[in-house]
């Protein structure tokens, strides 16, 4: 950071909404070639002073400043015009066109008589797509494409314009390890040629480990900013929140139930083959592996979205068939899944709708939905699991993610489950509403769940697990206890080095 006349400057930006103040003075710079974390809890501001940027809203006061020129964007396209760009967490990609459509997008090479130039379009992308070390070319259709590798084509947008600063949103959330260290690379080549990075991310390891400085919002207001490598994640967290928290490893204070899930030799070749586990009452059991290793697919499998090919399912000691979702709700296991807003909720209807959502037909009175039974429940886990919420009329696609997600837990809750499986519980939720999530999960276990939880993140897994499954490759490689699970002897067995052993 030689340069020191910053790329880009945000001075005392507000934006504010009805009954809400958004952003409250916020001040903000990023330098040529550094890479500089924006953190802070979901609803903090993070989002609307992107948008602000972007020129999706027009900021009520303050100046948007591009290499000391001030600005005003009246939209995404004249803020890449400007030089900054957007990668988006959330896909905004075409699935029908192909890569190479979707990343010149609105500036598609022309020929004489405005005729597309596709050889020149599909040369210009596959020199990006090289850069970005994909398997997949220009003519690929986005659709036929994973979650992951959409991602990449997203990524690969920031590099077809002169950008003065990029802007990254939770860019890791769908990658593996492999692709992660490829946008790093990216990300760093970006630095060399003087572009100045902003990274949004709840992420702490990644955090420290690619980011200069690291700035914190908290409630629509800037709370300081931090050189990345004479920090903790203890002192950021608690400028992010405000408190400090425990970041202990848990386990049991109580006495584990009978067994209530016992799973058999379960198939679903070549996802994953031979998954054998139990869990009790009271216990929480967390499955840990790469991309990959089977873990959702086996959930997906327990409530009844996939058919096994070999294998038992016992509830409470008895052997059961579970051929649909409407099989396991009946026989008491909930899931929760990876993807809260694709598969969780339905972002455009209200709290207290998306809440009583499995349960509506036992809801009616004649030919009406009896809303004051909906509103009581709806009331209930509200207060059990202190979702904050102004009522419940408000839209769910209107809350955070910490909120959103407690949203899922309790329309699950409200059924009643002996069994609740919990997908990557905390993707995309920041530090505050994380350690929320997990402190519920350890309570939910104390009032007798049986709570099955995924995760990739390893300090999660070890903190809110009684024992831990660690798969590799569609196989259970070795079921740890919370005594004797440590992270080298975890990363191990999930890279498949050595033989699986007996749970």
């Amino acid at each position: 950071m030689t340069d020191q006349t910053p790329a880009l400057r945000l001075e005392g930006i507000v934006k504010t909404f009805p009954g809400v103040r958004a952003l409250d003075g916020v001040s903000f710079s990023v330098m040529p070639g550094e890479v500089h974390a924006l953190m802070g809890e979901n609803g903090a501001g993070k989002s609307t002073l992107m948008k602000v940027l972007g020129g999706i809203h027009q900021p009520d006061e303050g100046r948007i400043i591009v290499n000391e020129v001030p600005v005003v964007m009246s939209g995404p396209l004249e803020a890449k015009a400007k030089g900054i760009v957007f990668i988006h967490q959330e896909l905004s990609l075409a699935e029908e066109l192909t890569v190479a459509e979707n990343i010149y997008l609105g500036e598609l090479p022309r020929k004489r008589f405005g005729l597309v130039d596709w050889h020149k379009l599909d040369a210009m992308t596959n020199v990006i797509l090289k850069k970005l070390k994909v398997g997949f070319d220009a003519k690929t259709r986005v659709g036929d494409l994973s979650i992951a590798n959409q991602q990449m084509v997203e990524i690969a947008r920031a590099l077809t314009v002169d950008a003065k600063a990029v802007i990254f949103d939770e860019p890791t959330a769908s990658l593996t390890d492999a692709e992660k260290s490829v946008l790093f690379d990216v990300i760093a080549d970006l630095q060399k040629a003087g572009v100045g990075i902003i990274y949004i991310s709840h992420r702490m390891e990644e955090i420290f480990k690619i980011t200069d400085r690291i700035s914190v919002l908290r409630d629509g207001q800037y709370r300081g900013t931090l050189d990345t490598a004479e920090t903790s994640e203890e002192e950021v967290t608690q400028l992010m929140i405000g408190r400090t928290l425990d970041l202990s490893r848990s386990a049991s204070r109580h006495e584990l139930g009978d067994v209530a899930l016992e799973v058999r030799g379960l198939c679903c070749k070549p996802l994953f083959e031979d998954i054998s586990f139990e869990v009790r009452a009271g216990e929480v059991l967390g499955f840990y592996g790469l991309v990959g290793a089977g873990r959702t697919e086996i959930a997906e499998t327990l409530f009844g979205l996939r058919d096994p090919s070999a294998g038992q399912i016992l509830l409470g000691g008895e052997e059961v068939r579970i051929q649909s979702p409407a099989d396991a709700i009946a026989r008491g296991i909930s899931l929760v899944p990876e993807d809260r807003k694709g598969q969780g909720l339905i972002l455009g209807m209200n709290c207290r709708d998306n809440m009583t959502l499995p349960q509506v037909d036992d809801l009616t009175a004649g030919p009406f939905v009896a809303e004051g039974s909906e509103v009581a429940i709806f009331d209930q886990y509200r207060d059990k699991l202190d979702i904050r919420t102004p009522g419940w009329k408000q839209l769910v696609g209107n809350l955070s993610g910490g909120n959103q997600q407690k949203i899922v837990i309790g329309k699950w809750l409200s059924m009643h489950p002996q069994v609740l499986i919990v997908d990557e519980p905390t993707r995309g939720i920041d530090v505050g509403s994380k350690s929320e999530i997990h402190n519920l999960i350890r309570d939910l276990a104390a009032q007798g769940y049986a709570v099955l939880v995924i995760s990739s993140e390893m300090p999660e897994v070890l903190h809110v697990s009684d024992r831990i499954v660690a798969m590799y490759s569609g196989r259970i490689m070795r079921t740890f206890t919370a005594g004797e699970v440590t992270e080298d002897n975890l990363i191990q067995a999930i890279s498949g080095i050595g033989g699986a052993t007996a749970a």
